[in-house]
């Protein structure tokens, strides 16, 4: 969806479908997606970004208000290997999850193959995102994924008020090459 502003007037916007909810990709700057209710499907996307080692930008966008329910992914950043350039300055607020296998996932090394990557040199950088007041269920142990890439870290990205549950117990985080501030009550943590 190549829009600046995604809302309903009236009520919350409604996806079902079996891919991104909303898929917000390279050239997007200053799009806003305000009151969605999503699922089944993939979640909300930053990307994908850099396929096939092309230069890719994100920048200046805030997701609030969202309600995802029996999703694959609730919140996600995902950019191939060997991309350039960068996402950076995302919001993503006032979220509520239910039954979401994969509730906040940034995957800096994105590969839809069957044989695995080697580790490239280049990598889109992901910086400056925010996760705030995001609660709910996820339908696996791990609730926040965070995987970026060893050469370019993923910088600026800030968890606060987060309470993601699995089963009614404390899920957990995965958090590898990123600098995570965490800021009030954050569970799972990174830390």
């Amino acid at each position: 969806m190549r829009q600046q502003y995604v809302q309903s007037p009236s009520s919350a916007l409604t996806f079902y479908t079996w891919d991104d909810c909303i898929s917000i990709v390279s050239g997007s700057q200053k799009v806003q997606a305000i009151g969605i209710t999503c699922g089944p499907g993939h979640g909300i996307s930053i990307g994908s970004l850099g396929d096939g080692n092309s230069e890719a930008h994100v920048s200046d966008v805030p997701v609030n208000g969202a309600t995802l329910t029996g999703t694959t992914n609730g919140v996600r950043i995902k950019t191939w290997q060997g991309g350039s350039g960068s996402a950076s300055n995302i919001k993503f607020q006032n979220i509520e999850m239910h039954n979401v296998k994969n509730p906040i996932i940034i995957d800096q090394k994105y590969y839809d193959q069957d044989k695995p990557c080697k580790s490239q040199s280049r990598a889109v950088q992901v910086q400056n995102v925010l996760y705030q007041n995001i609660k709910g269920t996820s339908s696996s142990s791990e609730a926040i994924q965070i995987d970026c890439s060893e050469k370019f870290p993923c910088k600026g990205i800030v968890l606060q008020g987060i309470d993601l549950r699995v089963g009614g117990k404390a899920a957990k985080a995965e958090c590898n090459n990123a600098k995570i501030t965490e800021k009030g009550n954050v569970s799972p943590s990174c830390t």
